[in-house]
């Protein structure tokens, strides 16, 4: 698959092993280190993550019928390190914090901090503090597209979707997430909803917030929130060929994987995550417990394709 461009219309490169200007010690870049190492004895870390390339890129012939061009707008979570050359594709509720985080610590962005965690989570946030991809030229999107290390991490669709309602609905501080999505949920999926609950939109519960996704009108009205947007729509990667599929449920080993890969795995280290806080398995099918079996299925058919595409098994405690 070559690159291509029309106008702002950008057509992705497959791996490539065009010289980057993000060159680790070796001179090398993460790239050609990848698919070097490839071609030597391979460690379990490595067999594994071709295994993910190679699944991922057969679930991609085998479900989506139509190629289509990329266009800058797909390219709005897509992350670009220029000094090290490495573009990551961030999904909400699958450690994107820390990963920007520590690319900030990477880029400069974070001017003297060293350690990610000393850097503000909203901070991490700021537009701005890093570049993406759809700010650059069409022939400098293809040059990084062909020659830079791709990355994303993905999570299991439920307990990525649990993740995002308890963050967003459950607790007191997301007054804006209260207004601008949970007042619109309470208004059109809570028969009789009292003046206060239309006005405060605080106490949405999950039943009425699949019942949102669900809904067709939801999203011929706009596009969902990042945070339960599906992973194959906010990073496309059955059009960008993806070199690293980290997994949250991998996640300390995958990210220091990429930061081998990188060459700078002495300069960062990738911040330990808070497990007690964490959306389990367990807790996702408490949460869907009281859906019944029809919105079940009306939410699986909807997340399909991040299942399939990211080889997640149909969780047991489904009921349809």
């Amino acid at each position: 698959m070559s690159s291509c461009a029309d106008g702002s219309r950008v057509c992705t490169s497959a791996q490539g092993s065009g010289r980057s200007s993000g060159q680790g010690k070796s001179g090398r870049s993460p790239l050609q280190t990848l698919y070097d190492s490839d071609q030597l004895e391979q460690s379990t870390v490595q067999v594994t993550h071709q295994g993910r390339r190679e699944l991922l890129e057969d679930a991609c012939h085998l479900y989506t019928r139509k190629r289509r061009v990329l266009i800058p707008e797909d390219l709005k979570h897509i992350i670009v390190d220029d000094q090290h050359g490495l573009l990551y594709c961030y999904v909400p509720k699958v450690a994107c914090t820390n990963w920007k985080r520590v690319l900030m610590v990477l880029t400069g962005a974070a001017g003297p901090h060293r350690d990610p965690l000393a850097i503000p989570a909203n901070e991490a946030h700021v537009p701005g503090n890093l570049r993406t991809l759809s700010e650059y030229s069409t022939s400098q999107i293809n040059h990084r597209l062909r020659s830079y290390l791709k990355f994303v991490f993905v999570r299991e669709p439920f307990e990525r979707l649990v993740s995002a309602y308890r963050n967003k609905f459950t607790r007191s501080y997301n007054t804006a997430f209260h207004k601008r999505y949970g007042t619109k949920i309470i208004r059109r999926h809570r028969p009789d909803p009292q003046a206060e609950a239309l006005e405060r939109g605080d106490d949405v519960s999950f039943e009425e917030f699949v019942y949102y996704l669900v809904d067709p009108g939801t999203q011929r009205e706009e596009p969902f929130n990042e945070h339960w947007e599906r992973v194959h729509s906010l990073c496309h990667p059955c059009l960008i060929h993806y070199d690293v599929v980290g997994k949250y449920e991998t996640l300390e080993q995958d990210s220091r994987y990429v930061l081998q890969l990188a060459g700078v795995e002495g300069q960062v280290t990738f911040p330990a995550s808070a497990k007690n806080t964490r959306t389990t398995g367990d807790m996702a099918a408490q949460f869907f417990h009281n859906i019944s079996p029809f919105y079940q299925k009306k939410l699986y058919n909807l997340y399909h394709m991040d299942f399939l595409l990211f080889n997640y098994s149909t969780p047991e405690y489904l009921k349809f």
